[in-house]
């Protein structure tokens, strides 16, 4: 497990920038299903880079184009994560030809295995492993919905087995929360079930907002990519991933509205992108290595799972959201303390009240933090969240 934690304080100081005024953390951004083999061009990669990712995840086939794709990655400062078809029949020699290269941000195993695969993927990871004991090793996780029968056995221990049978640094999931019915009430306690394994394991998790309308899931807006980041953020996310950059194949999903479509054309889908990722990185410090101490909810109904807020720390003097759901977060990152609040709605804004017994700050979109009174009413938009810090 040594080596695993190692591996893992390497997955999130990849995107730390040194400089001679002190350090610049980035969110690892990941663009899931991204640009196809046939259209890999300087252009497209720079073109992705350019909408605020900085890594790219393309289902490639052959190892020749995933070499291509390491090289155009290094020319446009994008990191990759790595796959081909060789990584599978010949691990250990195709890992040995690529470790070297400097665009390589690790390696992907599968997505979302049952718990029957744990013990073949565990074999596979140490195969790579014996050949580069550097890179991380990344594979995608079922959501709770997922049956138990496909699962192998409950969510919980679903997500605790994966860490201990299969020993990568980094846990990731998907859960795509927006329908057009609404939002699926079980997100949050998945969210809960993620984050407690993380923590115990000493792991960073990663987790999704989905960016490409299929049924029953509808277009994105600006407001549901907030919902879903800062949502996974205040639970303590490491790592942020879209699902899709590029339209896959319409076929049974009905795929559409992708910031990429399938012919490499721009939707509308890709400038909301581009901001929200743009505004995520404004706040970067806020997040990349923070501790979390605790999520609580509000709300005249909870979702399950989910523990309700009923005791402020002793910096707070009073908080009321007047019955209005809210996710309610209390971190600590680089000698600071933050509350964070996330409006559950994507419906409605609302107003709540907040009062604090300590000088404090708010945390803007452009993440500059500017003092504000000791206490005031304050405006949460749909979807959005509110950042406080006081030390």
């Amino acid at each position: 497990m040594r080596i695993t934690k190692i591996l893992a304080a390497l997955a999130t100081a990849v995107f730390t920038m040194v400089s001679c005024s002190g350090e610049k953390e980035i969110i690892p951004i990941l663009a899931w299903y991204s640009i196809p083999a046939e259209y890999a061009s300087e252009e497209t990669y720079q073109e992705l880079a350019d909408a605020g990712f900085n890594i790219n995840f393309s289902h490639i086939g052959t190892l020749e184009d995933a070499l291509k794709a390491l090289d155009l990655g290094e020319k446009t400062g994008v990191k990759i994560m790595f796959t081909c078809q060789e990584l599978s029949t010949d691990p250990e020699e195709t890992v040995r030809i690529v470790k070297d290269h400097p665009a390589l941000y690790g390696y992907f195993l599968r997505d979302e295995p049952s718990a029957l695969d744990f013990p073949a993927l565990a074999e596979w990871a140490g195969k790579i492993k014996s050949a580069d004991d550097t890179h991380p090793l990344y594979l995608n996780l079922f959501p709770n919905y997922a049956p138990d029968e496909i699962l192998g056995c409950t969510y919980t221990e679903y997500v605790h087995r994966f860490v201990e049978e299969v020993g990568l640094p980094l846990l990731s999931f998907d859960y795509y929360p927006v329908t057009v019915e609404g939002i699926r009430h079980t997100w949050w306690s998945n969210l809960e079930v993620v984050s407690e394994e993380a923590g115990k394991a000493g792991l960073p998790f990663w987790a999704f907002a989905l960016s490409t309308a299929h049924y029953p899931y509808p277009s994105a807006t600006i407001e549901s990519l907030r919902l879903q980041f800062y949502t996974d953020l205040a639970y303590g996310a490491q790592g942020l991933q879209y699902f899709t950059y590029w339209c896959p194949t319409p076929g049974t999903w009905d795929f559409h509205n992708a910031p990429i479509g399938e012919t490499g054309e721009r939707s509308e889908i890709y400038d909301i992108v581009k901001d929200m990722n743009s505004e995520l990185q404004a706040r970067a410090d806020v997040f990349m290595g923070a501790k979390v101490l605790w999520v609580r909810h509000t709300g005249e109904t909870l979702p399950p799972g989910v523990t309700p807020l009923e005791e402020l720390p002793a910096q707070v003097k009073t908080f009321d959201t007047h019955s209005k759901g809210a996710v309610v977060s209390l971190f600590e990152n680089k000698g600071w303390t933050y509350l964070m609040i996330v409006n559950r709605s994507l419906d409605e804004a609302f107003d709540y009240d907040i009062a604090f017994n300590v000088p404090v700050k708010q945390v803007g979109r452009d993440g500059k933090a500017v003092r504000i009174p000791k206490e005031g009413t304050f405006n949460l938009e749909k979807g959005d969240c509110a950042i406080f810090r006081w030390k």
